[in-house]
């Protein structure tokens, strides 16, 4: 299990004073996947000991049993975290794990929902390919190099130029409008399309076609630096040649056991062979929350697996 590696001390290993002070000591909790210059890893916080990572690299086990709940990971804002003040309960099922009150707080703090107009910062616009028919565009900070489209499990993507927020934000309107590409489209059509992509080539031909469009387009603001057509994939960073189809995606119910292999990571996805051989699929932000005690690495997987949805359809909803 990634807890028993690169941490000091586990989530059993308090000492013999805090159990008796609390008969339920604070215990390590999943706080998701992220990513960066390593690759992916998941994230652990524990009240007293901080946070720690563990890599996601293909072949490492991974092995570990839920405890009783799913608690709200509070809200995170760079390098500061702050606890939920009321130790919320968070549904089993929910792909977010913060209760209403701190994901209130955390929107207050969004770029997304245009709360922070006057951040300084550069931001840039990009085209971001997932699949046939499915291209989106959007803007992430410039200084995250990249990292939102690894986050989105985008296989390939290009920008289309930097500027200061509102002129990226205008931009992101302006193309969305102009070339009827959307900003989200329902995350199983993500999971689909990458178990059989076409190649970089085509992709980067489905960019270039669209970053042309976008270039000639009036109405962009002349604060925005257009870029030249750069195409990136994640072929190597998500492992594509290790994605094999998978019929089932894990859920995660208190006391479940999940005990396998990882195959590859994309976004916040991570693919998996189970000991008994099955090709599964696990959301993180749907692991996001719970206390994880380490398991046999032979174990078999208790946690319900659930038939994926599989359609690759237009947009219906949000991912």
């Amino acid at each position: 299990m990634p807890q028993g590696r690169g941490q000091r001390q586990s989530a059993q290993d308090q000492s013999a004073q805090d159990q008796s002070q609390d008969p339920q000591p604070a215990r390590w909790q999943c706080a998701g996947a992220r990513w960066g210059r390593g690759g992916p890893a998941l994230v652990w916080r524990h009240p007293a000991q901080g946070e720690r990572l563990s890599p996601l690299t293909p072949d490492r086990p991974l092995s570990f049993t839920t405890g009783p709940r799913r608690d709200c990971v509070g809200v995170r804002r760079g390098a500061r975290h702050t606890p939920c003040p009321a130790g919320a309960e968070v549904p089993p099922s929910a792909v977010s794990a913060q209760c209403p009150d701190c994901a209130r707080l955390d929107r207050s703090y969004s770029v997304a929902a245009d709360t922070r107009t006057d951040d300084p910062r550069p931001y840039d616009v990009y085209l971001a390919w997932f699949g046939p028919e499915l291209v989106k565009v959007g803007i992430t900070a410039a200084e995250r190099e990249g990292a939102r489209l690894l986050e989105q499990a985008a296989l390939s993507y290009c920008l289309l130029g930097r500027g200061p927020l509102m002129a990226a934000r205008r931009a992101e309107a302006v193309l969305g409008a102009a070339l009827g590409v959307p900003d989200r489209f329902p995350y199983a059509a993500k999971r689909t399309a990458r178990e059989a992509p076409p190649p970089p080539e085509r992709r980067a031909a489905d960019l270039a076609a669209l970053h042309q469009r976008a270039r000639g387009l009036g109405g962009l603001p002349e604060s925005l630096a257009l870029a030249p057509f750069d195409p990136v994939h994640h072929d190597a960073a998500f492992h594509l040649d290790r994605v094999r189809p998978a019929p089932g995606l894990i859920q995660f119910v208190p006391e479940a056991t999940v005990a396998g292999r990882i195959d590859a990571v994309a976004g916040p996805d991570i693919h998996l062979t189970s000991a008994d051989g099955q090709a599964l699929v696990m959301d993180t932000r749907q692991l996001t929350g719970w206390p994880l005690a380490s398991a046999a690495a032979d174990a078999p997987t208790t946690a319900p697996v659930a038939r994926r949805e599989r359609e690759a359809e237009a947009p219906e909803g949000l991912f």
